[in-house]
């Protein structure tokens, strides 16, 4: 009998540690629903809180998060406010900072170029989903070169934004003229994610530089390349608005190098609208570029070609371009370039799943304030 109680024991133990184990595996690969409604809760589901997941998050982030403080801005100084600037308020972090600091934006529109420097981890942005602040700046490649144009320049490791809005007021370019790109914002940190946030612009509104990236339900408006650069990010929910007017108009220029690369950008229930005609989903500005979209409605103002080279046809063989289960008028693969992929079930997988972005370790929800 103590051998059979003891058996059914371990049996019980074991069955436990494969079901925790099979868990943990199946929230990284997990991929996303095809039915949009879902897509919440199937996030919901896996981006716990941190006290739920203090196993499985890098420790320094754990960390962090057990001592996250909140300072305030506010432009008039009223409502407690302890800045009236960001940027006061981010010179207030001590370099070398290892506490979550959620710097709570007031309403109004901030008049700032804002630079969250690489000494300043576990940085929150975070504005009120009723009234969110707006954060501008009307700077040009031409004054201070293209990535660092920006309006908003983060360059540490575990930021996140929420309910802000960031804008580059710099004149649309007219034509190709030079210098004119306008970066609205900058992410180079590593495991940085944005909540309902809205990027606007026009050329290279957005520069997804490098890192670990995740973008939900947010909105992203320009002209030609504005989302680019070498991230590897992850965008759910969100508006891609083009703004054209029958000139050469583009999303996406996404930089990879090599094909052995991992970096790339992944649109999931995304929606592609604007104005004009002819836009390309994506182009090659790096012989690599890696780009995907998925469960996207894809309206009437997509090119039917769908990419460009870039008049590098070298690059057919090394551009890795891909549809998966898209809707709309401009969905249609029919017209598609030949060197676009129509992805099967296996193939997507990756690109629908956090696994993508390396989420486990550090994808956390946004503060409730």
């Amino acid at each position: 009998m103590a051998k059979t109680i003891t058996s059914i024991a371990a049996h019980a133990a074991l069955t436990t540690i494969l079901l925790v184990a099979s868990t943990v595996i199946s929230d990284d690969t997990t991929p996303a629903p095809a039915d949009k409604s879902q897509l919440n809760n199937w996030f919901n589901g896996i981006v716990k809180p941190y006290t739920q997941r203090t196993a499985t998050l890098d420790p320094a982030l754990v960390v962090a998060e057990k001592s996250a403080r909140v300072i305030r801005v506010s432009k008039t100084g009223g409502g407690g406010g302890n800045f009236k600037t960001v940027s006061d308020a981010i010179r207030s972090i001590p370099p070398g900072n290892t506490k979550r600091v959620i710097v709570y934006i007031g309403p109004g529109v901030y008049h700032e170029k804002i630079k969250i420097e690489r000494t300043k981890p576990f940085v929150t942005l975070y504005g009120s989903p009723g009234n969110m602040p707006t954060l501008t700046f009307s700077g040009t490649a031409a004054q201070y070169g293209t990535v660092d144009s920006a309006t908003l320049i983060v360059e540490s490791n575990y930021f996140v934004a929420a309910n802000l809005i960031v804008v580059n007021s710099a004149p649309r370019p007219i034509g190709e003229h030079q210098g004119g790109q306008a970066v609205a914002m900058r992410i180079t940190g590593d495991k940085a994610a944005f909540y309902n946030c809205k990027f606007k612009g026009f050329q290279d509104t957005l520069c997804d530089d490098r890192g670990n990236h995740l973008f939900k339900n947010c909105y992203i408006e320009g002209t030609v390349d504005f989302i680019f650069g070498s991230g590897t990010s992850l965008y759910l929910n969100t508006v891609l608005y083009v703004l054209g007017d029958g000139g050469y108009t583009a999303i996406t220029a996404h930089a990879r190098e090599l094909t052995t690369e991992s970096n790339g950008f992944s649109f999931v229930h995304c929606s592609v609208t604007g104005t004009g005609k002819g836009t390309y989903l994506g182009r090659a500005w790096r012989p690599s570029s890696r780009v995907v979209y998925s469960y996207t409605t894809m309206s009437g103002i997509v090119n039917p070609a769908g990419w460009s080279d870039n008049s590098h046809p070298e690059r057919d063989r090394t551009v890795y371009y891909g549809e998966y289960k898209c809707s709309g008028p401009g969905s249609n693969l029919s017209g598609r370039v030949n060197y676009a992929k129509r992805l099967s079930d296996a193939e997507a997988r990756l690109f629908l799943t956090l696994r993508f972005i390396q989420g486990s370790s550090w994808l956390l929800p946004p503060p409730m304030l």
